[in-house]
């Protein structure tokens, strides 16, 4: 059978939620996480759909993309697919020519996992590799200490204070209270967390969302942010290892972050939330 690119719909997003559940797995190189999804729907399901390619095969989703951007596709396939090469061709096809829907034309970026064979292929196309990112991943087998600060979960009645330090963390950041209620509405949020650190002042100083892909399967922080005026005092590590263990809570095997490399005081901060540093990774950039 031929592959199939195709859109879901906001009715078929559960079908790819589900599909990228079952694809994590501890030993997987990092990859696009049902959370991923569930960040994005801030922007509402409508959003999220039209941002999400899905590729299938006899019916079976091979492979699924996430549209971050407009210049910019996130890129998982199945654990059985990875070196494909009938559908890692196809996947080469559409993020090459723009009339499929996928990727404009000029400057543009794919993000695979690491040893897929649509990697070696959009290489050998032409692609460079961009920026390097750096994995994290912390194993949840042990408890998780205390963080040493007071955490919240996020309920309504905190929802302010999730979205101010997020603004106050992120340069041009538009999430509003709005859009949590918009992300918490949506399906991946059943198993997702978000957590705000508050200092002895009571200063909601530090926040992160973290997202469950079911028992025995990693936890993954997306995002996490320190409010700029209250950095340097550990809130970034007690905020990690809180996500560690509200991931640990709800039976996910590790927790697993990415962060680009060349911001050193956010390997750094997860390091010290005992998270062991993996080997770089780089997305692949076509410039014209």
């Amino acid at each position: 059978m031929a592959i199939v690119l195709g859109m879901p719909g906001v009715d078929g997003l559960s079908e790819a939620v589900g599909v990228l559940r079952e694809w994590q797995y501890d030993e997987a190189p990092m990859q696009l996480h049902p959370g991923d999804l569930g960040w994005f729907w801030r922007f509402g399901a409508e959003a999220t759909a039209a941002a999400v390619r899905t590729w299938r095969r006899d019916g079976r989703i091979l492979a699924i993309g996430l549209l971050d951007g407009r210049d910019l596709l996130r890129l998982t396939t199945a654990p059985d697919a990875q070196r494909d090469e009938e559908l890692a061709q196809r996947l080469v096809e559409d993020v090459t020519e723009p009339e499929r829907g996928v990727l404009p034309a000029g400057r543009v970026y794919v993000e695979a996992p690491t040893g897929a064979l649509v990697q070696d292929l959009l290489f050998e196309d032409g692609w460079d590799g961009d920026e390097p990112w750096t994995p994290l991943r912390r194993d949840l087998t042990a408890p998780v200490p205390d963080p040493g600060v007071r955490i919240a979960v996020v309920g309504p009645e905190q929802v302010h204070a999730r979205t101010a330090v997020h603004r106050a963390a992120f340069d041009r950041s538009t999430f509003t209270d709005q859009r949590w209620h918009a992300m918490a509405a949506a399906l991946p949020y059943a198993d997702a967390r978000c957590l705000v650190a508050y200092d002895d002042l009571g200063n909601a100083v530090a926040a992160v969302t973290v997202w469950s892909a079911g028992p025995g399967r990693p936890g993954l922080l997306e995002p996490m942010g320190v409010d700029g005026e209250h950095r340097g005092h550990g809130y970034g590590r007690a905020i990690c290892v809180a996500a560690a263990a509200a991931l640990r809570e709800l039976g996910s095997s590790s927790a697993v972050v990415c962060t680009p490399s060349a911001n050193a005081g956010a390997v750094a901060t997860y390091k010290s939330a005992g998270f062991q540093q993996l080997p770089e990774r780089r997305d692949r950039r076509r410039d014209a």
